[in-house]
This record gives C-alpha cells, sequence and structure tokens, in this order.
C-alpha cells in the first residue's frame, strides 16, 4: 500500500513529460505510486515512461489499445490504484515537492475530510497566476464545495479518498470536459472539502485540447447532460438543479455562438441534431428570469426560434465588433 497514487494520462504528451514525472520523483512524501497510462501514442511518450519505470519502480506503467481519451484511462489507472488517496496530474503539468505531503497532512488530520484542493498556480512562457478562487473560506462542506464548482468559483484540482475515486471513476460520457463531472461528486460526497498549500502547476498553452478550436468543444454539452442527469438522480433540489441549469443554458448559447462563426468545425445537420438534444434537455422553467429576458438567450418556444434568435445575437455582436 502506498500514501497516494498519482494517475497520469500520457497521449504525445513527450514535450513536457519528463518535467512532470520529475516532478513526482522530487516529491518530499517519497511513499508514492505513479501509475502512467500510455493513451496508444503515437510519439515518444511509450519510450519515456518505461525510462522512468526503468529507474524508479514506484512507476507503474499502462497502455491503451486505442486512443480512447483521459476519462477510460485515468479509469485504467483506478482499478490497479494501491493508495489511501488518489490524484491526477496531466502529463504537461507538475507540482511543488511538497504537494502530496502538504495534501495528505491535512487528510490524516482531518479524517471527515474527503478531498483536499492544492493551490494551482496557471502558467505559460509569458506569465504566471493564481487560480481566482471565488471565495475566502478554505474549508467547506461537500454540499458547499460541489455548489462552487457549478461555475468553478472553486477549482477541480485535488487529492481524494480512494474509496470516492471507486464508487465515481470518471464520467466516460466524452473524452473532455466530462471529468469536470466526476470532481463535482467527489465533492459533494466528500463530507468536508478542505485545502493545502501544495501547489499544482497548470500549464496553459494553446495545444491542450480544451483549448483548441474543434468539434471536440461541442464535448461540454454532452458532458453537461451527463452531468445534468447525475444531479437528477441524485435527488438533488430544486435550487441546486436550476443553479447547474443556468450554467448549462449560458454553455448551450456560448457554443452555438462559437459554431455560428466557425461552422467548418462540425456539419450542420450534426450540430442542429445536438443543439437541439439540449435545448429539449434543459428544464427551461429553472431558468432565471433575468437569462430567460436577455437577447440571445431566450428559451422560446420553440428550438427553430430559439436558434433564429442566437443568430441574430451573435450576427449583431459581429457586426459590432464585439
Amino acid at each position: 500500500m502506498s500514501r497516494v497514487t498519482v494517475l497520469v494520462a500520457a497521449y504525445n504528451a513527450q514535450k513536457y513529460l519528463g518535467e512532470c514525472l520529475d516532478s513526482l520523483l522530487e516529491q518530499t512524501l517519497k511513499d508514492i505510486q505513479i501509475v502512467c497510462i500510455d493513451d496508444a501514442s503515437t510519439d515518444n511518450t511509450p519510450d519515456i515512461l518505461a525510462d522512468y519505470a526503468a529507474r524508479d519502480s514506484r512507476i507503474r506503467v499502462l497502455c491503451c489499445g486505442v486512443n480512447s481519451g483521459q476519462a477510460v484511462a485515468r479509469n485504467m489507472g483506478i482499478q490497479v490504484a494501491d493508495g489511501d488517496f488518489i490524484t491526477m496530474l496531466d502529463a504537461d503539468d507538475r507540482l511543488s515537492s511538497d504537494a502530496l505531503q502538504k495534501a495528505v497532512e491535512v487528510l490524516d488530520t482531518n479524517p471527515e475530510t474527503g478531498s483536499v484542493l492544492f493551490r494551482l498556480v496557471r502558467f505559460d512562457e509569458h506569465s504566471v497566476e493564481p487560480y481566482p478562487m471565488r471565495t475566502r473560506k478554505d474549508v467547506w462542506s461537500g454540499q458547499e464545495a460541489f455548489e462552487l464548482t457549478l461555475d468553478w468559483s472553486i477549482h477541480g484540482l485535488y487529492v481524494s479518498r480512494t474509496e470516492l475515486f471507486r464508487r465515481w471513476p470518471y464520467d466516460t460520457a466524452c473524452r473532455l470536459f466530462s471529468d469536470d463531472n466526476t470532481t463535482r461528486m467527489h465533492y459533494l460526497n466528500s463530507g468536508t472539502v478542505r485545502s493545502c498549500d501544495g501547489i499544482y502547476y497548470y500549464r496553459q498553452h494553446a495545444a491542450s485540447m480544451t483549448n483548441s478550436l474543434s468539434a471536440r468543444r461541442l464535448d461540454l454539452l454532452e458532458a453537461n447532460t451527463s452531468m445534468a442527469r447525475q444531479l437528477r438522480e441524485a435527488g438533488q433540489e430544486r435550487r441546486v438543479l436550476a443553479m447547474f441549469e443556468r450554467e448549462r443554458w449560458i454553455n448551450l448559447t456560448g457554443i452555438c455562438g462559437l459554431w455560428l462563426n466557425n461552422r467548418e468545425i462540425l456539419d450542420a445537420q450534426e450540430a442542429m441534431e445536438r443543439f437541439r438534444a439540449v435545448w429539449q434537455d434543459v428544464d427551461r422553467s429553472l431558468l432565471p428570469l433575468g437569462l430567460k429576458l436577455k437577447p440571445g438567450y431566450m428559451p422560446c418556444c420553440t428550438f427553430r426560434g430559439y436558434f433564429a434568435q442566437v443568430k441574430f445575437y451573435f450576427a449583431l455582436r459581429r457586426m459590432l465588433g464585439k
């Protein structure tokens, strides 16, 4: 048994993978397991992983037969995890040397706490900035932490007790964004959620999947639909459902606008089918009045009417240079 299992899903990650793994091997907490999952890379990622595993017995390498996305890869890692706690580290990110020790100290001291947030620092070649947490607290009930993730007032990079990961593995509803759902379910079921002083360094760059402009950006709609279903199944109160439906509606309208400005990223018929499915699934009675009356965001009685006003709204924005 290890204190912490770190899941590192890697796909064509040769540029930064060594930096990521070095940050784990330099941890002041030595009793760790590092599970690296190669998601069918086509670059030198497998060779780098094999080299590191040969040098340190704490590293275990798994391989996906086909490229399946981070959620599937991380779930493979959960199956072999032997740590008391589990966390994940993207292959282009890194941790401060004391990050895991700081998180474990909080978890050991507070047995009612299920999850502990790192301090999140975002960086690129030009700047370094802390994540703008929109709360002054550093201890929350699970319900509070969950609600703060609905608009990401707190971030989703953390260590949790292993039983949470086994009960709620990574959501595989789509290749991107559905890991947000997993974070929310972990926080909701954590008892309490706390923060620690260990730092997670999150690399921002244009090549990342979530920053690139492609049809995959529309995966956010499927991820939101999966989250809405889980909230209903969990019996969340109307107030919470309304909070999420508001964010979901904003995402739908924003992604419709994104597609209208970049129609080459997805076939028109497929785009309309995906947009219509979300429009039908959202409980529009839960949307706040201010959003219902906001141009571009009005629900309308039909999808055709809704999309027509969205189209007009974004055309007007383009004309005004916004």
